[in-house]
């Protein structure tokens, strides 16, 4: 049985000729989980995927998540 990671996504978002940048911890079991878990919540904003520019994808410990609720998650 695989464990459940945590990944935090960096990148950033054009709307209306501004430049926003956004940082998201998700929780998945391989990379390509997570950053279409991201995706997904980015994208519910009406922000279109070809607007974002996604710079790093890291795993994290539970330790390093600035997410209260995905720190006790993974606990």
């Amino acid at each position: 049985m695989s464990e459940i990671k945590i990944y935090r996504i960096i990148g950033t978002y054009r709307k209306k000729y501004k430049k926003y940048l956004f940082r998201k911890e998700v929780r998945a079991l391989k990379e390509k989980d997570a950053l279409e878990k991201a995706l997904t919540q980015i994208t519910s904003i009406g922000i279109l995927r070809r607007q974002i520019t996604i710079q790093e994808i890291k795993e994290i410990t539970p330790e390093e998540s600035q997410d209260y609720l995905i720190r006790e998650l993974s606990n």
